[in-house]
């Protein structure tokens, strides 16, 4: 049977266990999550929430609800709702494929999901077109198997989950941002300047802009955020002096723009960044008559995403991969290199 058709025949399932002494007194969200170890907190709170849990034959809804010893627990889990958007055959770069995930090589330009002003031709359609129904159920209608996402405009690789139980474990693995080693995600980046020193590290919270809703910024009681990253090359302009550095970035968090704003925030903006660095446009004609026809070109942000590793939630092993630039970034990279 193919993992389509296995998919369609899937059906809602319930779960069932009995509370005992050393249960007694824990929430009801804690003892569910101790029984039921393949679906999310976030998960188990959505079903309490929606008369999915009964305790001795009763729907209890909150999750705060305190266990007694001797109590029937029942869980009843709906089958995943079939994803709404619809189906286009979009072209996929799939690096790796298998029942339980898809990796792919985004190109720049492609929305990850609908929303406001994207209703079709994203990631979403064309992985429902490639994979069928086979897709996580987590994300819900509009965002099926999405565990991350990368900016419409920043190319590279992105994992998606085919199913709830390896959903979950990837969901895991990107919360705990690497710290167990588990997950690796870096990035080549073309920024402004040279950034000081070689090697560093930002740390510096990020929130929405309160003056442009559609940027982020560094703000008192953001959210925590911090990016390493690495000089790998510098590359002259007309007066031979550097004026574009390569550099690479590691995510030690994962916000909304982060690798964007907290360049920005060392002074540094990303080539090709108009939200955040066109302050920066007058520093095109420094940029030697190559290097400037490629830069006008690029019509995005000079960031790629071109390394992502994870333990595989299948095999348990650790899988690794990387894609180098795509075409504009490559023919940017040529054009500086022959400075």
């Amino acid at each position: 049977m193919s993992s389509s058709a296995a998919a369609k025949k899937e059906a809602e399932k319930f779960f069932e266990a009995t509370t005992s002494k050393e249960h007694s007194g824990s929430r009801l969200d804690q003892f569910l999550a101790t029984q039921i170890p393949d679906l999310s907190r976030s998960r188990l709170k959505l079903l309490l929430l929606g008369g999915q849990v009964r305790v001795n034959g009763r729907n209890v809804g909150d999750p705060a609800y305190r266990v007694k010893p001797g109590e029937t627990v029942m869980v009843r889990v709906p089958a995943p709702e079939p994803a709404k958007p619809k189906a286009q055959k979009i072209p996929l770069d799939v690096v790796y494929e298998d029942s339980d995930l898809i990796v792919i090589n985004k190109p720049a330009g492609l929305v990850v999901h609908p929303g406001a002003g994207n209703k079709s031709g994203t990631l979403v359609n064309a992985l429902i077109a490639h994979c069928g129904d086979s897709l996580s159920g987590i994300g819900g209608e509009i965002r099926p198997g999405i565990v991350h996402r990368l900016d419409k405009d920043t190319s590279g690789l992105l994992v998606v989950a085919k199913n709830d139980k390896t959903h979950n474990a990837l969901s895991k693995q990107f919360a705990d941002h690497g710290k167990d080693g588990a997950l690796t995600r870096a990035y080549l980046a073309f920024v402004w300047g040279v950034p000081d020193p070689r090697r560093g590290s930002v740390n510096a919270p990020i929130a929405r802009d309160p003056k442009a809703r559609e940027k982020m910024a560094v703000l008192p009681g953001g959210r925590h955020a911090v990016t390493h990253y690495e000089i790998l090359e510098r590359y002259a302009g007309k007066d031979g002096l550097p004026i574009v550095t390569l550099v690479e970035c590691r995510l030690e968090t994962g916000r909304t723009h982060q690798i964007r704003v907290h360049m920005t925030r060392l002074g540094h903006p990303l080539l090709g960044d108009e939200v955040y660095g066109a302050g920066f446009r007058t520093k095109v004609s420094q940029l030697t008559a190559k290097a400037q026809k490629a830069f006008e070109k690029l019509n995005r942000q000079a960031l790629h995403a071109y390394q992502l590793g994870f333990l595989h939630p299948g095999t348990g092993k650790k899988v690794k991969f990387e894609r180098r630039f795509p075409a504009d970034l490559q023919k940017l990279l040529d054009s500086l290199k022959s400075s």
